[in-house]
């Protein structure tokens, strides 16, 4: 059982890039989405969730909200966040996270079992 996260790199201010979250030994579409990030110094932070099923709906922090968006790819086993108009304090490393089957997610961190290495989105001005 394996997420596996990538996408990340370096990006202009204004400037799109996706990051990619592969699952490996379950199905990811089953499962409520995360995703988080960590500012250097801080804390690792939740700005976007998704649940399955008509119980959940999708959440975006309001610093995001409008920018990013979250998908997904059942055929694929993978989920995405779409990052548009990048900003300087976008600079993070990110990281994404699957819940529980069915199970609706807010984005409190306990609420997800399954987590992907960080990649590292540098944004530059």
């Amino acid at each position: 059982v394996q997420l596996q996260a990538s996408g990340g790199g370096l990006v202009q201010a204004g400037g799109s890039l996706r990051l990619s979250c592969a699952a490996s030994g379950f199905t990811l579409g089953v499962y409520g989405i995360g995703w988080f990030r960590q500012f250097p110094g801080k804390e690792r932070e939740s700005f976007a969730c998704a649940s399955t099923g008509g119980d959940g709906g999708t959440f975006y922090a309001d610093s995001v909200r409008g920018r990013f968006t979250v998908s997904r790819d059942n055929a694929d086993n993978t989920a995405y966040l779409q990052m548009n108009n990048v900003k300087p304090e976008d600079t993070a490393v990110y990281y994404c996270a699957a819940g529980r089957p069915g199970v609706v997610v807010t984005g409190h961190f306990s609420e997800f079992d399954f987590w992907g290495q960080g990649t590292l989105v540098t944004v530059s001005s």
